[in-house]
């Protein structure tokens, strides 16, 4: 993946993650719980790997 496509993709879950936060704030439930697990996960290796790019020469 290219940084840009990485950034675009990083921007899309945090926008989803934070939809199904709010439906389930509000009172509301998901299809799927284990949604929320998966896209904390991918987040985190997106930004794991940005990271450890950043810090190469």
């Amino acid at each position: 993946m290219s940084v840009e496509q990485r950034e675009r993709r990083l921007s899309e879950l945090r926008t989803e993650l934070s939809k199904k936060k709010t439906m389930i704030n509000a009172g509301g439930s998901i299809e799927n719980p284990g949604q929320i697990k998966f896209l904390r996960k991918t987040i985190a290796r997106i930004l794991t790997v940005m990271h450890e790019e950043g810090l190469e020469p």
